[in-house]
């Protein structure tokens, strides 16, 4: 069976998060986009906790449903702790089998934190600790660092983090089989890093709000089974794993380098130039992931095969927007996007599967060539910096037929329905 599963997001009970982020906007959300398996996000928070009980019913394979929706019971945790002379802020994400061992698991961390302060709850515990303590619970629980390259809260980030699994995780690093790529980064991105050779890459939403669910991915091809799609991740079994979704990582608001006070957007090159200082107001840079990448990365080529393929996306409703000359989210981008996803059954079949003769007959030519180039990979990106998401272009004028520079050559389209 194909899954497209989508398991880091938040619930309403998470800071900066809509308070659309529950049960019900989740499972139409889904819905609408094609997804297959969700997260259900902030299982430490108590009221939320509570919630899911009331609105989840288990299916007896580790996974449970609501009108239909399949969810899988997950959590964001902050772990803040210091560590070789430096404060380490690190955001891990759990899985877990069965409510059981969801309460098991937050009385360990309750002695660590206030579960009830924020869904994505902030630990005074390092990391391989979380790891040591989830492992003894449940060996069938699963520990995977998120979006390990951003300059704070993740594994390798420039600002908070580690050089390597074994410096963040010590012996516990044998219990990480997978990592979180994150927004500003890509696949082949990580894979200039060797250790990361081991672990299989995933992709997520974090998703704050209902429609930025999917934005990132991961499509699997096995039973909806908890057990069975945790070998899968665990394993790096290609051929049930068959590709991720992602951003472009340009468009990550810590892809490059830079100092949002003041308005410098900077290549890892630029930023090397200037010894990694404003050259506005003298004050250190944030340093993104393209550069991170490259200070730690040790081959600028991974070796050929063994690759889970991936594929590079907008989220249908960016395209619609700048192919009509509108903003997301406005009635007459809704309406279309809502006719769209109803005509070829959600999001995922328009963006990857549907025949573009056959979307024309169903949506605007300038809908359909936006779709075409997306998938091409015809897209033009200012990079996202220090918080700031990066601007991505379709259309462009004068630029339209230019290739994203540096884009990776993408793989086949592969059948999704």
């Amino acid at each position: 069976m194909r899954i497209i599963a989508d398991l880091h997001l938040h619930s309403k009970f998470s800071r900066a998060t809509s308070r659309d982020m529950d049960v019900e906007h989740l499972a139409k959300w889904c819905g609408l986009k094609g997804i297959t398996l969700v997260g259900t996000g902030d299982f430490t928070h108590p009221v939320w906790l509570r919630e899911l009980r009331a609105k989840l019913a288990p299916t007896g394979r580790g996974l449970f449903t609501h009108g239909g929706q399949h969810f899988m019971l997950t959590v964001e945790v902050s772990n803040i702790y210091p560590q070789g002379g430096r404060l380490r802020k690190i955001h891990n994400i759990l899985l877990a089998p069965s409510f059981e061992v969801v309460d098991r698991v937050n009385a360990v961390l309750s002695r660590f934190g206030s579960l009830m302060a924020d869904g994505r709850p902030t630990l005074s515990l390092p990391s391989d600790k979380l790891v040591e303590y989830v492992m003894e619970i449940s060996p069938e629980c699963m520990v995977i660092p998120a979006h390990v390259w951003t300059p704070w809260f993740s594994l390798y980030g420039s600002n908070s983090g580690f050089d390597s699994l074994e410096e963040c995780f010590g012996d516990q690093a044998r219990h990480i089989h997978a990592v979180e790529t994150g927004l500003s980064s890509d696949p082949p991105m990580n894979w200039r890093l060797s250790e990361l050779d081991r672990v299989t890459l995933v992709s997520n939403s974090d998703a704050h709000s209902p429609a930025k669910l999917g934005r990132e991915a991961n499509v699997l091809d096995c039973d909806l089974d908890y057990a069975a799609i945790t070998r899968v991740l665990r394993e790096r079994d290609r051929s049930k794993f068959l590709f991720t979704i992602e951003f472009f990582p340009e468009e990550g608001k810590y892809h490059f380098d830079g100092h949002r006070a003041c308005n410098q957007r900077l290549s890892p090159k630029q930023t090397r130039a200037l010894r990694g200082i404003c050259p506005v107001c003298g004050r250190p840079l944030t340093v993104g992931v393209l550069s991170r990448v490259e200070a730690l990365a040790d081959r600028e080529e991974p070796p050929p095969g063994g690759r889970i393929p991936f594929r590079s996306l907008i989220p249908l409703e960016e395209i619609i927007a700048e192919a009509l000359g509108a903003q997301p989210g406005t009635a007459t981008v809704r309406e279309e996007y809502l006719r769209l996803v109803q005509a070829f059954g959600g999001e995922f079949p328009v963006l990857l599967d549907a025949p573009l003769e056959e979307l024309g007959r169903h949506a605007r030519p300038r809908v359909v060539e936006g779709v075409r180039r997306v998938r091409e990979g015809r897209v033009t990106i200012r990079p996202g910096y220090d918080g700031v998401f990066g601007e991505i272009h379709i259309f462009n004028g004068a630029g339209d037929d230019e290739q994203r520079p540096g884009a990776p050559q993408q793989p086949a389209q592969t059948s999704l329905f």
